[in-house]
């Protein structure tokens, strides 16, 4: 999968989108409810191509985005990135992060275990993993990321009772990303050499949730 960044100084068709809500492998994001952070309401939206392609595509040129994620140029691109998420069988999930009623984020909800990222840590079953980034450049830099990370992953605790963990593999490089992800929870469990990237393995136990 493409790297997933906090990039934080920081409708498809109604078959797919039915697709992605009758899926169990990730307990059906489509279902999770708003909650409530410091920041504001917040919530995951399964994306819808038609509605939200062009948004994503413009984050992904971002070059504070386009420099982790490297899906920068045409609409194309991107679309061809969330592609093979809509039409899969429900094992990531892509969503926007709507806060307080405005789409500023873009996160993919994935099963760490059956990802290709299980061949490089020692994986655990129902593992969860996140990418995010976040969109626009006013909610970089001021926590955001760091409360989201938070709030989704408690979102994934709360909603997927057989996973024990959540895992993130920001890069090395982006030590915004992994500050954030510390100060959400996550401790560093090791780096890992992935095929496009040295990234920080980053954990999040059920065990220690309530610990920052």
């Amino acid at each position: 999968m493409s790297t997933g960044t906090v990039t934080e100084a920081g409708p498809g068709t109604p078959g797919v989108a039915s697709r992605l809500e009758s899926s169990d492998l990730l307990d059906n994001p489509a279902e999770w409810r708003p909650v409530t952070t410091p920041a504001g309401v917040f919530q995951l939206v399964p994306v819808r191509l038609e509605r939200d392609l062009a948004v994503i595509s413009r984050w992904m040129n971002d070059p504070a985005v386009a420099a982790f994620w490297e899906l920068g140029g045409e609409e194309a691109v991107t679309a061809a990135h969330l592609g093979p998420q809509l039409e899969g069988d429900g094992r990531s999930v892509p969503c926007l992060g709507v806060l307080s009623g405005v789409p500023m984020s873009y996160w993919e909800i994935y099963r760490a275990d059956l990802d290709p990222l299980a061949r490089h840590y020692p994986a655990r079953p129902n593992d969860t993993g996140l990418h995010l980034l976040i969109g626009g450049v006013s909610d970089r830099g001021r926590g955001i990321g760091t409360t989201l990370l938070r709030a989704v992953s408690d979102l994934v605790l709360d909603n997927r009772p057989q996973c024990a963990r959540v895992v993130a593999e920001p890069d090395l490089r982006n030590t915004p990303s992994v500050s954030a992800f510390l100060s959400a929870g996550f401790r560093f469990s090791a780096e890992v050499e992935l095929p496009d990237k040295q990234a920080a393995l980053m954990i999040r136990d059920r065990a220690h949730r309530a610990q920052l």
